[in-house]
């Protein structure tokens, strides 16, 4: 589990092809490495990876085929990544609680700067819609942040500059996809709910 505040800005130093996906090296840019082991989850981009081997700059990850079909952002070298390590029980819940599972890819509709802020408007997938609410939380490339509006599949969020300057976000702009989860009380309370009716 992650919290969706982002602790550095990594990169991908290299990507190795496998039989089924691909190997990444990771730059963990400012990211403390030493209290992290093998077999330890880090999230890059919202998306929770093994460690599977550390280099002197990072560490090194496996992604699988299936996940590169459903994210984005985790295949090209040299691009830039919000990394979060794992949730320890003991730590503040800053944001919310973050799975690390991305439900779907969003499209940037808007970036432009608002006052001292910038408002960021992500169209999601249909399928997504129904979990997004006004006030509620979502995680935007692992960063976990507050709708401010919801129009059909179309969500914006306010993010101050302390935000722009600890992610990956100031690389937005119209047409740039990034990686969605949604809230997990929206998925359990819809579960409970169809559960409900199918037994009726």
């Amino acid at each position: 589990m992650f919290t969706g505040i982002i602790q550095a800005i990594g990169k991908i130093d290299s990507v190795e092809a496998l039989a089924k996906g691909v190997r990444l090296s990771i730059h963990a840019g400012g990211l403390e490495m030493g209290d992290v082991s093998l077999g330890d989850s880090i999230a890059a981009n919202g998306v929770c990876l093994t460690v599977i081997g550390k280099t002197p700059h990072g560490y090194k990850v496996d992604v699988s085929a299936e996940t590169l079909a459903c994210t984005i952002g985790l295949g090209d070298t040299g691009g830039e990544l919000n990394l979060e390590k794992a949730l320890r029980l003991s730590d503040r819940l800053g944001g919310h609680l973050v799975s690390g599972h991305v439900d779907g890819v969003g499209e940037v509709v808007k970036f432009e700067p608002v006052g001292e802020s910038h408002e960021l408007v992500v169209r999601a997938p249909e399928s997504l819609a129904r979990y997004i609410a006004h006030k509620g939380s979502i995680t935007v490339n692992g960063a976990s942040l507050t709708v401010n509006w919801v129009k059909g599949a179309d969500f914006s969020i306010n993010l101050i500059p302390h935000t722009i300057q600890a992610t990956n976000f100031r690389n937005l702009c119209a047409g740039k996809k990034v990686n969605l989860e949604v809230d997990l009380v929206a998925r359990y309370l819809e579960r409970m709910l169809n559960y409900s009716k199918e037994e009726a």
